[in-house]
């Protein structure tokens, strides 16, 4: 092919007859599985290399529905102390989950608005605010000994305490390489 030839090419015609050039939406999928991949394989070698150790035993704990007291599998679990009614004190380090359902009161008519915490040294780290439907309560979080967490309200008679309850059960320790 001569230099003459190419010149004159028509500007949309750049690949060989019949072939098609592939669009930038499949471009834009196919870099975005190859990233993915990428992401995947790198939290894989982040996890190997950064082990969690798993509990010695289980360490649960679960507080309500009616009759309100803490169940525990044992008398003392090596990882949280029962301090008083929807409170705890974290005794072991480690990546804990935390679960429970949370049924408002509708028949409620009084002047405080509807909300329940989850806290983590009085701090919130979960709202409840929806007073209109059975709401859950927790997911996984990372606590150090001597952590206070607690479930409270706004005001007592907000909660169908027959209904409502929290638990917390330890899944990991957390092993770093120093």
């Amino acid at each position: 092919m001569s230099l003459s030839h190419v010149e004159n090419m028509p500007l949309g015609h750049s690949s060989p007859q019949g072939a098609q050039r592939p669009s930038w939406k499949k471009w834009l999928l196919y870099s975005t599985v190859v990233i993915l991949l990428l992401l995947c394989s790198f939290s894989t070698l982040i996890f190997t290399f950064l082990p969690l150790k798993t509990a010695n035993g289980p360490c649960i704990a679960k507080f309500g529905p009616l009759p309100s007291k803490w169940q525990m599998p044992s008398p003392e679990p090596s990882c949280v102390n029962k301090t008083a009614d929807w409170r705890l004190k974290i005794l072991q380090n480690g990546l804990y989950l935390i679960y429970g359902q949370v049924a408002p009161n509708t028949a409620y008519k009084g002047r405080a608005p509807f909300e329940v915490l989850l806290r983590k040294n009085e701090d919130p780290i979960q709202a409840l605010t929806n007073n209109s439907t059975i709401q859950n309560v927790g997911g996984a979080y990372e606590f150090h000994a001597g952590d206070v967490i607690d479930l409270i309200f706004n005001a007592e008679h907000q909660v169908l305490k027959n209904n409502t309850y929290w638990g917390i059960y330890l899944l990991a320790n957390p092993q770093f390489i120093s």
